[in-house]
């Protein structure tokens, strides 16, 4: 199982952090071992002071596809959740600098949360909403419609360079509204009201 991740996927979130629009889709990638399933804490990591929040929308893949056509994508999932892809930003920055990849600051240890799967057919996949409430407040709204890179394009996309497996994850992107994470945090994430996530910070 693999998990592949779509950055700048929000014209919102790309400019608040001083990024280009990307012209096709920005690809990166966490092992198995950034999951972070159930609900469980998310421990703050002693390498980082600086670790943010994004919440996403999680396809998971269900049949064996490669160099799939556009229009046959849809029939490569059936499940969706949200997820929030952890990143400690001053790592990223960082590695940014020096040109590096991001793999320190997005790759480590429970980075990639993920909530309860739900059916695709009980919501159209490009008309979603989504919210993050950090204790109490809203903090992130998003839109599949906003997206630059739509799921059917985004897994025709990766295809062609991964074979996608039945269990491989896709994190689709995060909106604007990204911030820090502290001790004591309680994060919930909602998809149509639906609450997927609910899960402390320590």
């Amino acid at each position: 199982m693999k998990i592949l991740c779509i950055g700048r996927n929000y014209g919102k979130h790309a400019k608040e952090l001083g990024n280009e629009i990307p012209d096709k889709p920005v690809i990166f990638s966490k092992p198995d071992t950034a999951l972070l399933k159930n609900n469980e804490p998310f421990y703050i990591p002693t390498f980082s002071d600086d670790v943010h929040y994004e919440t996403e929308l999680v396809i998971k893949i269900d049949k064996i596809g490669k160099s799939i056509a556009p229009q046959f994508a849809h029939k490569y999932y059936s499940q969706i959740t949200l997820g929030i892809d952890f990143t400690a930003r001053d790592i990223q920055s960082e590695l940014k600098s020096k040109g590096l990849p991001w793999e320190l600051a997005k790759a480590f240890d429970h980075s990639a949360v993920i909530g309860e799967f739900i059916p695709i057919n009980e919501y159209p996949i490009q008309d979603l909403h989504f919210q993050l409430e950090k204790n109490g407040l809203i903090v992130q709204n998003g839109h599949t419609a906003d997206m630059l890179f739509k799921v059917d394009e985004i897994i025709s996309f990766v295809s062609n360079y991964f074979t996608l497996k039945t269990g491989d994850l896709i994190f689709t992107g995060t909106p604007e509204g990204v911030g820090k994470v502290n001790i004591g945090d309680t994060l919930i994430a909602r998809l149509e009201g639906r609450e997927l996530l609910n899960f402390n910070i320590k």
